[in-house]
């Protein structure tokens, strides 16, 4: 076998073939690659194997075309029916011969890959797995041909056939849709010969299982089917040929019946044994929080997916399988809105757009709309959009404690005082915290609402009223909860205000911070980004960069039998507090500053007999909690938000509604590369490397010739 083998893949670069092969795959992919890659910077390679897998059906029909068909018009194939080695080794050897000169353009796209990870951030392991499962699929496409080469004399015929064949496996899931979007039995039994979809699996950065399996699988039923198929010919020169036929013909469907129940058995298994998630941000895969509350759901959840099961966001689709896979309590319906244009009506008055979602529970339901599980950064200079965060989980999670929860916390934002509004990602990381929440002026009210699990009073610039504070302060005293931050570019007194913090020991040091070491800034000292303690009051982001622009220092005493302080956020040693900003000359240390380092965050917590009664956390940046800080640290400030106000409002009796996931982001940072290295690779890519190819196969071929 080892010597058919080598005497074939000798012989495809005898001849053009071989040569034309690799050229014409390595230059269109080539060409994809400096398109997206190159000029645009797109670090994911997978976009340029994308816009090959079509194109590549042709160079596959052509390398596979002669493969058996030249043996039969040249009455060779009469040596393979009479030689001693076995058929099956015979077909092993050239089908194994074409895979290796396969693997000479994944070679080649595996070295074009790791260049990307020399010119930027790239996601190598995505990339890596995008290019395997192209191998893969590579692989069966030419199985097929094999297949089809072997029952036609004709090189042209075959070519064709197999074009023809490889075409219906790459629609066949466009084909599918078109006959039933909610799929039947005709469509499952079809989508047996769906050659594309398990690639898209690979391409979305997973290591699927079940794609490498269905590829294995189909591969080896087609050489198998090539086998039986030259067994046939041998067969029938025999005198025997009755029960040949039919030994033939029951071996042929076992083989596609072993093929077909090996598949449906890997795809009954769970998401998380199938499919491995290899992006950096763990896109698919879900947060520990999230697995731990799907263990304790006792309620039956449908998920409804406003969209046909083959038409749904792929991204959204794997993740569905994980909660599907969490739980038994959660079932995924897919309703496609061309046969069910009314079916949301059920569960809301708004419209819904396709691909959203609707969480149902008895008779509690949530609407996730699709752009919701989505972030996007729009470019106005190019007026495109880019995709930029994922938080399917985030928002999915949150719902399913939403439709399962009895009663919502509810919060107050205090306002009269010049308060700032939370709005944008922070009023979204309420709702997804499943908070009810409400503005109150305290003036308007004799005393804080006893519904209130938490207070929010966001960077007050002018004083409240002795009666406000006491209003305040009276509710911490009876066990309520409150989150503050201060501003520090109100220098005057807010003596009422300032009660309110003293009130658990806390007091402001008027002025601004300005940091001396440049790992604890971002491009201005005042821009600070201090130090995250690991706390549940920070969960989820020990570790990350908080950016505290603008912030003052907050004094915090000792620890007492009845009062516990956290120091949640802090400075470097070598900050200093300018307290006379205005006149300020230097960032450095001056006379009248204060040296550090301040504490920027604090959670106070009062307890009684060991429990504790009341929690307030103070942040001293008033411009932390906006949407414009948010986005300096790609959401962490959120983060830290949402983990504060989760702590703040838990309850023993409902504490699953402090489980709030933050969006994961997506590897959007784009490849810089320089002009002139542009032109040298593309040069070397699309021209050089393929002219080359192309011209060593016609000399080569014209040599033999004139021999």
């Amino acid at each position: 076998m080892t010597a058919i083998l080598k005497r074939e893949f000798r012989a495809y670069f005898q001849n053009i073939t071989g040569w034309l092969y690799v050229a014409v795959v390595m230059a269109v992919f080539s060409l994809y690659y400096v398109a997206n890659n190159l000029n645009y910077g797109a670090p994911q390679v997978y976009y340029s194997i994308s816009g090959v897998a079509f194109i590549f059906l042709i160079p596959v029909a052509v390398l596979t075309m002669r493969s058996l068909s030249e043996d039969r018009r040249t009455k060779t194939d009469q040596l393979i029916l009479t030689a001693p080695v076995s058929v099956g080794k015979i077909v092993w050897a050239k089908f194994l011969a074409m895979v290796l000169i396969h693997g000479i353009v994944i070679a080649g796209m595996t070295v074009m890959t790791l260049l990307l990870d020399t010119l930027g951030d790239a996601p190598t392991k995505q990339n890596l797995i995008a290019v395997f499962g192209f191998a893969l699929y590579g692989m069966t496409c030419i199985a097929v041909g094999l297949f089809i080469s072997s029952l036609t004399e004709s090189q042209i015929i075959s070519a064709v056939l197999t074009f023809g064949a490889l075409f219906v496996g790459y629609m066949m899931s466009g084909i599918t849709q078109l006959i039933s979007s909610s799929g039947n039995l005709v469509t499952k039994i079809l989508s047996c010969y769906d050659l594309r979809t398990p690639l898209d699996s690979f391409f979305d950065g997973c290591f699927s299982v079940s794609g490498v399996v269905y590829y294995l699988s189909v591969s080896l039923l087609f050489v198998f089917l090539t086998t039986q198929s030259i067994q046939k010919r041998r067969w029938q020169m025999t005198k025997n040929k009755l029960s040949a036929g039919v030994f033939s013909t029951g071996f042929i469907a076992v083989g596609i019946a072993a093929t077909v129940v090996i598949n449906l058995i890997v795809s009954e298994l769970p998401s998380s044994l199938t499919s491995i998630d290899l992006t950096s941000s763990k896109l698919y895969s879900l947060t520990q929080e999230t697995k731990d509350y799907l263990k304790t759901l006792d309620k039956d959840i449908t998920i409804y997916v406003i969209a046909g099961k083959d038409s749904v966001d792929s991204t959204v689709s794997e993740t569905l399988k994980r909660y599907e896979d969490g739980s038994e309590h959660i079932t995924v319906e897919y309703k496609d809105p061309a046969q069910s244009p009314t079916f949301y009506q059920q569960f809301t008055d708004s419209s819904v757009s396709a691909g959203s979602l609707i969480v149902n529970c008895g008779t509690q339901s949530r609407v996730i709309d699709y752009n919701d599980l989505f972030e996007s950064d729009f470019d106005y200079t190019t007026y495109s959009s880019t995709v930029t965060g994922y938080d399917g989980e985030g928002q999915i999670t949150s719902a399913l404690q939403y439709v399962t929860s009895d009663s919502m916390p509810k919060i107050y934002q205090i306002q009269g005082h010049g308060e700032t509004t939370l709005s944008g990602n922070f009023s979204k990381a309420i709702e997804k915290a499943n908070l009810s929440s409400e503005t109150l002026n305290l003036m308007d009210a004799d005393a804080v609402p006893e519904d209130a699990q938490c207070l929010i009073i966001n960077a007050p610039t002018s004083d409240f009223s002795e009666d406000d504070a006491d209003k305040v302060i009276t509710y911490l005293n009876n066990g309520g909860n409150l989150l503050v931050t201060t501003n520090s570019e109100v220098t005057e007194n807010l003596n009422n205000f300032e009660s309110i913090l003293s009130a658990y020991g806390i007091s402001r040091q008027k002025g601004m911070i300005a940091e001396s070491e440049t790992s604890m800034y971002y491009q201005n000292p005042f821009y600070l980004l201090p130090d995250v303690a690991g706390s549940v009051f920070t969960s989820g982001t020990s570790g990350a960069y908080i950016f505290a622009p603008y912030a003052e220092g907050l004094t915090v005493p000792e620890d007492t039998d009845e009062m516990t302080y956290i120091a949640l956020l802090t400075t470097s040693d070598s900050a200093v507090l300018k307290v006379d900003v205005q006149n300020a000359t230097s960032y450095a240390y001056e006379d009248g500053d204060t040296k550090g380092s301040f504490t920027l965050g604090v959670a106070a917590q009062k307890t009684i007999d060991e429990e504790t009664v009341s929690t307030m956390v103070v942040y001293s940046s008033a411009v932390m909690f906006t949407d414009s800080a948010d986005q300096m640290v790609s959401g962490n400030n959120s983060t830290l938000f949402a983990s504060t106000l989760g702590q703040l409002t838990e309850t023993d009796d409902d504490a699953a509604v402090s489980v709030v996931i933050p969006m994961k982001e997506y590897n959007v940072s784009l490849l810089t590369v320089p002009a002139s290295s542009q032109i040298m690779l593309s040069i070397s890519f699309v021209l050089l490397v393929p002219l080359v190819l192309v011209v060593a196969g016609v000399l080569i071929w014209i040599k033999r010739r004139k021999q």
